[in-house]
């Protein structure tokens, strides 16, 4: 999610994103949600934004921390997956359900998917294998029977090992690319954190990343999730 954004002149003290204008990437939407959740939680600082004829951009300053898929924790992904575990277990924790004022709920998902099928923009070729035999039709008849919520949180939105910070002791510094964050339940991001956990590392690091946030598997939640993901923007 969110592949057509980068970083361009990157240091230390700050991080200038970037993205073209018919990316679909709202970065000034970003920024109100990043100043939002920086009073409840280590997230990077909106210095500046804005945007002009060929993109968006926005700087915010750096946080500590690397990037949870560097060379440094794909060699040791067991420390990796419990900080990101545990960073995320913190996160839902930290930020306010009561006063978020945005959304990543399942019922506007799928509104939002219908909208797209409709003009003919979902692609199932860009799915994950285990979801493109469904087909557009199926995949959305499958979405219309969403689970009880287990429990509500201000959900990362694109909670994927990348976008977890790690200080040297494995410990969750911070978290980055926030431009979903919203309400939902949680297994809207834990259903993706243990795939993007397979993904980076290989398989058999679900278990330990549910360990670390603390829970038990929930595979109609995460199954459920993981196609609403894929049929997402």
């Amino acid at each position: 999610m969110g592949g057509l954004t980068f970083a361009v002149g990157a240091r230390k003290e700050s991080f200038i994103k970037w993205t073209p204008r018919d990316s679909g990437i709202d970065l000034a939407a970003e920024a109100v949600r990043l100043r939002w959740a920086a009073t409840h939680l280590r997230v990077p600082l909106v210095i500046d934004h804005g945007a002009d004829d060929e993109g968006s951009w926005m700087v915010t300053s750096g946080i500590p921390g690397e990037n949870a898929v560097s060379d440094r924790w794909q060699a040791d992904p067991a420390m990796a997956v419990t900080g990101i575990g545990q960073g995320l277990r913190a996160m839902h924790d930290a930020l306010p359900v009561e006063s978020c004022p945005f959304s990543w709920s399942a019922e506007n998902r799928i509104a939002d998917a219908h909208m797209r099928a409709a003009a003919d923009r979902l692609e199932p070729s860009q799915w994950h294998p285990v979801h493109q035999p469904l087909g557009v039709s199926r995949a959305l008849e499958l979405l219309a029977d969403t689970p009880s919520i287990d429990k509500l949180v201000v959900c990362h939105g694109d909670a994927c090992a990348p976008n977890t910070l790690l200080t040297d002791d494995g410990a969750c510094s911070g978290h980055v690319d926030l431009g979903a964050l919203g309400v939902a339940d949680r297994w809207a991001d834990l259903a993706v954190a243990t795939w993007s956990a397979e993904w980076n590392y290989g398989p058999g690091w679900e278990g330990l990343l549910l360990d670390a946030y603390g829970i038990a598997r929930d595979d109609r939640r995460i199954r459920y999730y993981r196609l609403l993901w894929d049929l997402g923007p």
